[in-house]
Parts: structure tokens; C-alpha cells; sequence
């Protein structure tokens, strides 16, 4: 797990590799179905787990960039629930195996609606490929550790590049704008992760502090409400401590009846427009003598008093925030699970490719 979490310096550049020219996106994957695909008048994604976080993401920048309705339902769900759809319609399975049973019945009843399917994955020739119209691979390669990483992060890439072809295609983005959304996906992301790398022994200090505790809270707004979502899953899955991810402001609504002054509360903090509000959010928690740990690229000074402990990231937009958070709250889980002593790679009952429903 700790070699997939720092190969990810090399595998978000694979994976968006030769797929974007100065500014416009080629996903050749896709160009036989491109039509019927930008023309679509709602999209489904549908995943399992971490992918299905990924999938909340891919919902944000394709609503924020190209305008079309997202909806994004468990695969488990999918299946049974009643949801409407047609030709019209596009659906977007996501898996890292490409072999997940309820992603693949999910494209099954998608397929028999005559929507059109695509398939986010990192095996070529999986059941996931050959199950759908048309597909991305991640190109990440062979991902081993049970709980996923390097995959996660690869699949926010390639829903980033599909939400800016879209975008282009409906004509929802100038092509200044798309040159400098490419450029900060292509430039800076590399470099920011290397940066982040170097402040692994901190990192490794704040996880150690807190490794008896029994519950967390990781708490985020926008697009890093799904990063709390993937941070929570990754530490019950490693180190078997309970944690809930929540939208910043829900905390209100139930959750902060649980804390007290042993419960650490994760907080994902961007210098963006929500930046005020979970300011506000924290002093509730802090009010109640909670633990606080930041993520944050921000410097300043009430941050720094707020927290326990604080992880500054390089400064550095919104989209690619969202990864550096990511990462993080991977080490996090890592350091954690290792000091008390847990199989990091091979968490009790989980399995890398869940094969049955």
C-alpha cells in the first residue's frame, strides 16, 4: 500500500498521458459513441466503494463544467431501484478491477434500457470492458494492496478530462478556459505531490498521536465531502477504527452528539468560497472539545489556533486540492494501521475484487 500511495506521482501522468492536446481532450475510447454521449440529456454513474466516491467527484465537474444533470447511485442499488432511462441516457460504471458483480449487473440493466454505457477501469479486457459500448482505462497499473489508492486518484483524472470534453462538445467551455483547466491538471500535479511527500514524517507524527482512538469524524464541503467519504472508508478499512464522513454542515444534524474531548475530527479545509463556513463548523466542534486535525492549503493564522494539528498542502486550485487532501488521508490511515500493528495490505475480510452480489 505504501508503494501504491507514492507511485502516484507517476500514475495520474499516465493516466492523463497523451490524452489532451493544448487545449482540447482526446478520449479515443469514446469516439465511436462521442455523439450520442455529449448529446445526453442526464447521465448515470454507478460504482461500488471507492469507485463510487470517485463517482460523486465525476458528478461535481460534470454538472460544474458541461451543465448535464449527474445522478450517482451504488451499483447494488442501481440494479433494483426504478430509474428511468433510454437512449438518451448515459451511464458511467466505474471499478478498478473491472470484474465488481454488482457493477457489472448494473451495466447489465443499463445495456437492456439501450442507454449508452461507458466503462471507467484499469484492467483492459476485464468483464467491465467488454460489458460496455465504450471505455477509459485508468492506466494505473497492476493496483495490489486491498485498499484502493493509486486507482482512486486515477479515476478522478479521467472523469476531470471526460467532464472538460463534454463541456467542449455542448459549447459550456471557451477554449482559453479549457487551456488553463488542462494545464493545471497536466502541470501542477506532479510537482504538488512530490512537495506533499516531503512532509510524510509529519504526517507519520500527527497519525502515531491518535491510533487508540475509537471513532472519527472527517468532515469536508464541495468537493471534499466525497474526500472525507474516501478518508473514513480507508481508515475503517485498515486499521478497523470507526469513522463517519460527512458534509461539513451535516455534522450539526446528528454527528456532533458524538463528540467529546476524545474524538478526533478530520476536517478538509481549501482556501475556496465554503472556507468561512467550516471555519464556523470547526469552532462548533472546537466549542465541544473535540480533537481537530486540518487539512488545509491555507497559512492562516485561525486555522492554526483552531487546530490540534494542522497538514498545510501546496498551494494550488481546487481540482488538484483534491487529490493532495486525498493522499494525505491515505498516509494517514497507513500510519495508523501500522502502528497498531494491522495488515495493511490484507485487511480481514475484504477482498481486491468483489465478486459476488
Amino acid at each position: 500500500m505504501h508503494k501504491e500511495i507514492h507511485e502516484q506521482t507517476l500514475t495520474i501522468k499516465n493516466t492523463l498521458k497523451g490524452r489532451s492536446t493544448e487545449s482540447s481532450v482526446l478520449l479515443h475510447g469514446l469516439l465511436e459513441y462521442w455523439e450520442e454521449i455529449y448529446k445526453a440529456e442526464k447521465i448515470y454513474i454507478t460504482a461500488c466503494g471507492t469507485s463510487w466516491h470517485a463517482g460523486l467527484i465525476g458528478k461535481n465537474f460534470i454538472e460544474r463544467f458541461a451543465q448535464i444533470p449527474v445522478h450517482v447511485e451504488y451499483a447494488s442499488e442501481f440494479r433494483y431501484n426504478h430509474s428511468i432511462m433510454d437512449n438518451k441516457t448515459v451511464v458511467v460504471a466505474i471499478s478498478q478491477s473491472g470484474e465488481t458483480a454488482d457493477t457489472l449487473a448494473a451495466i447489465s440493466k443499463a445495456n437492456d434500457f439501450g442507454a449508452i454505457t461507458i466503462g471507467i477501469c484499469n484492467v483492459p479486457g476485464s468483464s467491465v470492458s467488454r460489458e460496455t459500448n465504450c471505455g477509459i482505462h485508468t492506466r494505473c497499473g497492476h493496483e495490489i494492496g486491498v485498499a484502493s489508492t493509486k486507482a482512486f486518484t486515477s479515476q478522478i483524472a479521467v472523469l476531470y478530462l471526460l467532464a472538460l470534453k463534454l463541456a467542449d462538445s455542448r459549447k459550456e467551455i471557451s477554449k482559453s478556459e479549457m487551456k488553463k483547466y488542462l494545464m493545471r491538471a497536466s502541470g501542477a500535479v506532479q510537482k504538488d505531490i512530490k512537495a506533499l511527500f516531503r512532509k510524510e514524517k509529519s504526517i507519520k507524527k500527527i497519525a502515531e498521536k491518535y491510533q487508540n482512538a475509537s471513532d472519527f469524524l472527517y468532515l469536508g464541503r464541495g468537493l471534499n465531502f466525497p474526500v472525507a467519504l474516501e478518508g473514513a472508508l480507508k481508515l475503517k478499512e485498515i486499521s478497523y477504527i470507526h469513522a463517519e464522513g460527512y458534509p461539513a454542515a451535516e455534522m450539526k444534524h446528528g454527528p456532533i452528539a458524538l463528540v467529546d474531548k476524545n474524538m478526533p475530527n478530520v476536517f478538509i479545509v481549501p482556501k475556496d468560497k465554503t472556507y468561512e463556513k467550516i471555519i464556523s463548523n470547526i469552532e462548533e466542534i472546537k466549542s465541544r472539545k473535540g480533537k481537530i486535525i486540518i487539512i488545509t492549503d491555507s497559512k492562516d493564522k485561525i486555522l492554526r489556533d483552531l487546530s490540534d494539528d494542522l497538514i498545510l498542502l501546496p498551494r494550488t486550485n481546487q481540482y488538484v486540492f483534491v487529490i493532495l487532501a486525498t493522499i494525505v488521508l491515505q498516509l494517514f490511515s497507513f500510519f495508523i494501521a501500522v502502528a497498531r500493528g494491522c495488515d495493511v495490505d490484507q485487511p480481514r475480510n475484504l477482498a481486491k475484487s468483489v465478486t459476488v452480489e
